[in-house]
């Protein structure tokens, strides 16, 4: 057991890690990991960009709660409204008339799964700690 609690947890910081990159170098040309094409996107690629520095904001904000608070399966929440991401992002493309970057489904899809992990390890553990103390 302790062995699958530290790869979900070197898992999950390695997905912090690559939300918070991926958030942050949207907003450049040459150094995101996402494609936007501007002559497709027009202003829309800029709401997008805007979109996911939000998001990495948001992630770094809420792990530092997280930590604080010692509430680590608060996570597993995050990491719902990730995969929800998978939706909305449907669905902007759709209304907007817009492609998305195919590696934007597997972003949110692996630090969603990624966030549920940890959360639900940290769950455990308490359920765990609570019953044999």
């Amino acid at each position: 057991m302790k062995v699958a609690k530290f790869f979900t947890d070197a898992n999950f910081y390695i997905s912090v890690l690559v939300l918070v990159y991926g958030g942050f170098t949207a907003l450049t040309e040459h150094y995101s990991i996402f494609e936007f094409n501007e002559e497709l996107f027009g202003i829309m690629h800029n709401n997008l960009r805007m979109a996911l520095l939000y998001l990495a904001m948001t992630e770094v904000v809420i792990c530092l709660y997280c930590l604080v608070t010692n509430q680590p399966k608060m996570m597993g929440f995050v990491g719902y409204f990730l995969i929800m991401m998978l939706g909305s992002l449907e669905f902007y493309g759709k209304i907007n008339s817009v492609p998305i970057d195919n590696n934007l489904p597997i972003f949110f899809l692996y630090t969603g799964l990624s966030h549920i992990a940890f959360g639900l390890f940290a769950g455990l553990e308490k359920v765990g700690a609570k019953k044999y103390s």
